[in-house]
């Protein structure tokens, strides 16, 4: 009598590999959806960061770097420089500073380019003020005959008298994506990851420098600043100042036009969407943190 086979029984077949790979894709995709959930909804994983894009490429810097950043461009824009003032300020800032404001430096330098009491840029009050120091650098620049058609090296050598001109060219490129992104020249690429705001929004203040920096009047309603830009550039650029200043000013949302930017510490703060209330072309609307 011929012997009879018997399958194996369950426990003896070995790992059932189809159900292995079929739990962890489960696994896998529960651990991608709660990861992409705790990114873009709660910030988890991600620190604050500002990004400026133009010219199909991004810069990224710390909202305190970027907050000087959007000063020094702004001025530039206030002063009606040509673009090529503000890609020079934020290319010297970058290797001097960093884009931070210093309370030290190389003998008495100071502030966020660096400069010196002793060379007669100001006191050394004045030279911790980002916005005096910033002028004071505009006003050596413009000085300079040709400056807009020289070499950024040659340029620091005669506003700067750097000891190391030739490294001013290593963020010449950085400068020229900052400053078109914050001067409204590149719409929607200036972008801002920010955790919560810390207290309520001053409008007074918010307003005054609104005024000192960008040369445009703001009409505060409550928490709610509006500004009549001269046209649609300027009011991207008042838009991309009020995104790099929110995180000291404890701005939550900033609209220009049918665009707006919500603040938030997820990937959605790093993009513009489509406002709910839409103003017109130019005309841009910052709110503030009701505290």
């Amino acid at each position: 009598m011929p012997r009879r086979e018997h399958p194996p029984l369950p426990d003896d077949r070995g790992p059932r590999w189809p159900t292995v790979v079929a739990v962890l894709c489960v696994l896998a995709l529960v651990v991608g959806v709660g990861a992409w959930y705790a990114r873009d909804r709660i910030g988890l994983f991600l620190g604050e960061e500002c990004r400026a894009t133009a010219l199909e490429e991004s810069v990224s810097f710390r909202p305190n770097q970027m907050h000087h950043a959007s000063t020094i461009v702004l001025l530039a824009v206030k002063r009606g420089l040509p673009a090529r003032a503000g890609t020079i300020g934020i290319a010297t800032a970058i290797q001097e500073s960093k884009l931070r404001n210093l309370s030290y430096g190389d003998r008495d330098s100071l502030g966020l380019f660096q400069q010196r009491p002793s060379q007669g840029w100001g006191t050394e009050e004045q030279l911790q003020d980002p916005v005096y120091a910033t002028n004071a650098f505009y006003d050596a620049l413009v000085k300079v005959d040709g400056w807009q058609d020289m070499v950024i090296t040659e340029i620091a050598q005669e506003v700067q008298r750097s000891g190391y001109p030739t490294a001013y060219a290593d963020h010449e490129q950085e400068g020229r994506i900052i400053a078109s992104a914050l001067s409204g020249h590149s719409p929607e690429g200036f972008v801002c990851r920010l955790d919560g705001p810390t207290a309520a929004g001053r409008p007074d203040t918010f307003v005054q420098a609104l005024s000192e920096e960008t040369g445009q009047a703001g009409t505060a309603d409550g928490q709610v600043i509006s500004v009549v830009a001269p046209d649609e550039r300027h009011g991207w650029a008042v838009g991309a100042w009020a995104v790099g200043q929110a995180k000291a000013r404890n701005v939550v949302r900033v609209q220009v036009g049918d665009r707006e930017w919500v603040r938030g510490a997820g990937d959605g703060a790093m993009q513009w969407r489509d406002a709910d209330e839409p103003v017109p072309a130019g005309q841009v609307r910052v709110s503030l943190h009701e505290g």
